[in-house]
């Protein structure tokens, strides 16, 4: 199917739907790369105007990716929920933007629809919104999951404890999630991605979290971020897994790069789940995913990296994750180049997960080639704070020495909860003010907790002190 749009004496023409999406987005660098970026300003707002008249069925009609090509796209239209769809069947992408926006579109009515709602639906939306809009839809879809705590409530931002070490050093592990407990981090996860990446690094570090985590009876969660077959040979070694993780991309042929299918995810969900270590919930997967990846692994098939993004939301979905985040900044400025275009794809992949019912976190983060700084970085969290964002992450300093990226702090999370008046998940709150870490006015005990003095003290004195 062509369309087309006529402006005064001028007719536009855009070959397919997939042509129209990537025309419509906002401009960044990925899409320029990939040759699929709006020729000008002007074709953009055309692309825009073209897609806000489109039926949201035509998406349900069109794949923009062959349905007999690709694995995810039959995982979107066999999945589709059409009794969900049927109360805004009648819509176009014009026409969905005002309803979502309208006070009719409450949280409640939200959850209903969700499962009627493709991701290419959700992408073409946001196409169509500013970011005060993406902002407001956001904050009214509640996802609440669970594992040891719950996490996604109202009025709570939770944090991903994040101790990485160049060398996986045990005791600089520790000392980093010594740090981000005494700041209140860690509800989300305390989560290391392993400089050593095999299963018997993965299995060490996966008890030094255990062993932290029940010492201190701690309400959270652990997770390694290693393959996820790496994670499926932890379970069968009878290694203490939380959560499984993996990063995640849109299409077939982007999961393939990365060295897995749906069916590898599948058996992974089924063997965590069968350890049973929830005490709250049951959900155990943990996906990371970020704009440009479809792009970098050569397996975007044609399409605008943002679609591509919110096309991984579905196969997170599939498994009913504790925890999804976007990776905003992390890939370069050669798919977001600046600031801007990092603040505009954190808000619209926050926007696009919540509406299709994902736990949605952001790593707001740069690298150090991008054209942004840590100002754009505060911009982009207090926004998404704003928007019920479920977690960020918390590093020390801000600076990962292991991947050696900028992302948020320890106290860039204290800031977040204190200006928004956010608490942690709630079972953690109660085990920071049982240790005296913090209270319900986010004061800090300035007195290091005495389960933590003790453990200190009996360490061995360092070489040449005593």
């Amino acid at each position: 199917m062509k369309y087309s749009y006529t402006a005064g004496t001028r007719t536009w023409h855009f070959n397919d739907l997939a042509e129209v999406m990537a025309r419509a987005t906002p401009a960044r660098s990925g899409d320029r790369l990939a040759g699929v970026i709006a020729r000008s300003a002007e074709e953009r707002v055309i692309a825009q105007m073209t897609l806000a008249e489109v039926p949201l069925k035509q998406f349900l009609n069109e794949a923009l990716v062959p349905y007999e090509e690709d694995e995810v796209t039959r995982l979107i239209m066999d999945d589709h929920d059409a009794q969900a769809f049927s109360a805004i069947s009648h819509l176009t992408v014009g026409d969905f933007r005002n309803w979502l926006l309208s006070d009719m579109a409450t949280p409640e009515v939200l959850e209903g629809v969700r499962a009627g709602i493709t991701p290419e639906m959700a992408a073409a939306v946001s196409k169509i919104m500013r970011n005060q809009d993406l902002i407001l839809v956001a904050k009214k879809c509640h996802i609440k999951t669970a594992f040891r705590n719950t996490i996604g409530l109202p009025g709570h931002l939770s944090t991903r404890l994040q101790p990485n070490h160049p060398t996986d050093d045990v005791n600089g592990i520790a000392a980093s999630i010594l740090d981000g407990l005494l700041y209140g981090n860690g509800d989300a996860v305390i989560g290391i991605n392993p400089a050593t990446d095999n299963v018997a690094q993965a299995i060490k570090l996966m008890k030094l979290m255990d062993e932290v985590i029940s010492k201190y009876e701690i309400p959270t969660q652990s997770c390694v971020l290693t393959h996820v077959t790496n994670t499926i040979e932890c379970i069968e070694a009878g290694a203490p897994v939380d959560l499984v993780f993996q990063s995640i991309g849109g299409t077939e042929a982007t999961n393939s790069s990365f060295g897995f299918n749906i069916a590898t995810l599948a058996e992974a969900q089924d063997a965590a789940l069968s350890l049973k270590r929830g005490t709250v919930g049951n959900n155990v997967m943990y996906f990371e995913t970020g704009q440009g990846s479809a792009l970098s692994a050569n397996a975007h098939h044609g399409l605008d990296q943002q679609t591509c993004e919110v096309r991984a939301y579905a196969v997170a979905r599939k498994f009913s994750p504790l925890l999804v985040n976007t990776v905003v900044g992390f890939i370069g400025p050669e798919y977001l180049f600046d600031g801007k275009e990092i603040i505009r794809a954190g808000l619209e992949d926050h926007f696009c997960a919540k509406l299709l019912g994902l736990p949605m976190g952001c790593d707001v983060c740069y690298t150090n080639h991008a054209e942004a700084d840590q100002n754009d970085m505060d911009n982009l969290l207090t926004l998404l704070g704003v928007a019920g964002c479920s977690f960020v992450m918390g590093i020390p300093g801000s600076d990962d020495i292991m991947l050696n990226y900028q992302t948020t702090s320890f106290h860039d999370a204290l800031y977040a909860r204190r200006v928004l008046g956010s608490q942690p998940a709630p079972e953690f709150a109660h085990w920071l003010a049982k240790m005296q870490i913090m209270g319900d006015a986010f004061v800090l005990n300035d007195a290091l907790p005495d389960a933590f003095a003790r453990s200190l003290n009996s360490l061995p004195p360092a070489s040449g002190q005593h």
